[in-house]
């Protein structure tokens, strides 16, 4: 062996791409879920919501802020697209403003999701609030996947991007079923 050879390091083969990586992720994120749904059923709604400044109700404030979340969901599908190529050149702004605009989302939904657990908990009045009630938990779980995957060299490359997708129509579902609900019946109140 000559003296060049022993001193390469080895390097180990890359670990295989397959969706088996999304296993443990996936359960995670299907605990978070159904955690968030038996704590919002089990758990008494107080009725006393998050009022922020500036807001008349916290309902309105839930409803903008949800908004801000969806606003950003779509900075977050527009910067994804331009980061996979998708929308020509990369301009080199694209990765950090995917960064923080999905850190900036989940800072303006956590708030949202405190106030609709402890507030009014998980409820099924009717169709409308039952489906925002289970969708609201599968977006927190759905997040929690995806957020477990974004260091893996170990899925597909398409799991990514799926994931980032479902998280966002699952937002969309929650924002159509409250914030436009709210919106229609209340008008663009503050």
């Amino acid at each position: 062996m000559s003296s060049s050879e022993s001193t390469m390091p080895e390097t180990a083969p890359a670990a295989p791409r397959t969706a088996a990586a999304l296993l443990v992720p996936a359960l995670a994120g299907g605990l978070v879920a159904l955690a968030l749904g038996v704590y919002g059923k089990a758990h008494d709604g107080t009725g006393i919501g998050v009022l922020l400044a500036g807001f008349s109700t916290a309902v309105a404030a839930k409803a903008w802020m949800t908004t801000v979340a969806t606003a950003l969901g779509v900075v977050q599908v527009v910067s994804a697209l331009s980061l996979y190529g998708r929308l020509g050149r990369t301009p080199s702004w694209a990765g950090p403003v995917h960064r923080w605009s999905g850190r900036a989302a989940f800072l303006v939904a956590v708030p949202v999701a405190v106030h609709c657990l402890y507030a009014l908990g998980f409820q099924a009045t009717d169709g409308r609030v039952l489906m925002h009630s289970l969708l609201g938990c599968l977006f927190f779980g759905a997040f929690t996947v995806k957020m477990l995957c974004l260091r893996s060299d170990r899925l597909p490359g398409w799991a990514l991007p799926v994931l980032g997708g479902v998280v966002f129509v699952l937002l969309v579902a929650v924002w159509l079923l409250s914030s436009v609900w709210f919106f229609n019946s209340n008008g663009l109140t503050t």
